[in-house]
């Protein structure tokens, strides 16, 4: 009987040993694309128009100073100043492609299969990732912005699906509608 006891406290101290040396290996597996990801995001936040203001508008959420995205948009913003915008709760309607660093596409509306109709992608901005959502609440209905998502604010560390990790995403996307718009009460 007084072997169970050491057995035991023998078995807990190599769980511990194990489990202490193998360590998560995907911060190293990816520093490659990591830093070219990064110096990436780096290059475009300092590109400027030809008058020398800056390309993209910074758009940092006030419920999380931490995340943030870079836009450019296409259209004349006064133009669409007057239409719908989006609150967190909505469903938009949006044509998108999404594109690596690289500008290898990786994701488009217009691959779907089910669709709302030529190209539409419907979803809640609650349900897609924080930059998606940074940046619809900045747009009106007829928008069509180019956003620059950071990996935090994308998928992350993990990753999702084919997109590797710490992959900032840049998107093309155009707000075509905002069905069941509701309004603030």
């Amino acid at each position: 009987m007084r072997k169970l006891p050491l057995l035991f406290t023998l078995g807990v101290i190599i769980a511990v040993v194990v489990s202490a040396c193998s360590k998560d290996t995907t911060w190293d597996d990816y520093a490659e694309w990591r830093n070219a990801n990064n110096s990436w995001l780096d290059d475009c936040q300092e590109k400027t128009n030809p008058d020398g203001t800056p390309y993209y508008t910074l758009l940092r959420p006030g419920y999380d100073k931490g995340q943030y995205v870079l836009a450019h948009w296409f259209n004349d913003r006064s133009e669409t100043a007057g239409n719908l915008s989006p609150y967190w709760t909505s469903t938009v309607d949006v044509k998108y492609i999404g594109r690596y660093y690289t500008d290898v596409a990786f994701d488009s509306s217009y691959l779907l299969k089910e669709s709302y109709g030529d190209s539409i992608f419907r979803t809640g901005l609650s349900s897609v990732i924080s930059g998606w959502g940074i940046v619809l609440q900045e747009m009106h209905v007829g928008d069509s912005v180019e956003v620059l998502i950071p990996y935090q604010s994308a998928y992350g560390a993990t990753g999702y699906g084919s997109i590797p990790p710490y992959s900032n995403l840049k998107f093309n996307i155009k707000l075509v509608n905002i069905p069941n718009w509701e309004t603030k009460q």
